[in-house]
């Protein structure tokens, strides 16, 4: 990961992604080109990856009269 930088790498890739759709004009760096992630920087941002939180399972009476 780039030092200095305040989100990680799927955050920057996302938010690049977003601004693209919109119509900035940019486009995503060809893999292996310069300024481009590499696959140790895929490697690093994955050992940081946050733990994937399953949902609570809704029970009680709104569930029963069938709201979920």
């Amino acid at each position: 990961m780039y030092k200095g930088s305040k989100h990680g790498l799927y955050h920057n890739i996302n938010a690049k992604r977003k601004r693209i759709a919109s119509g900035s004009g940019e486009k995503m760096r060809k893999p292996g080109s310069k300024g481009a992630p590499s696959a140790k920087d895929f490697a690093d941002s994955a050992k940081t990856a946050k733990p994937y939180k399953k949902k609570k399972k809704r029970t009680g009476m709104l569930q029963k009269q069938g709201y979920y």
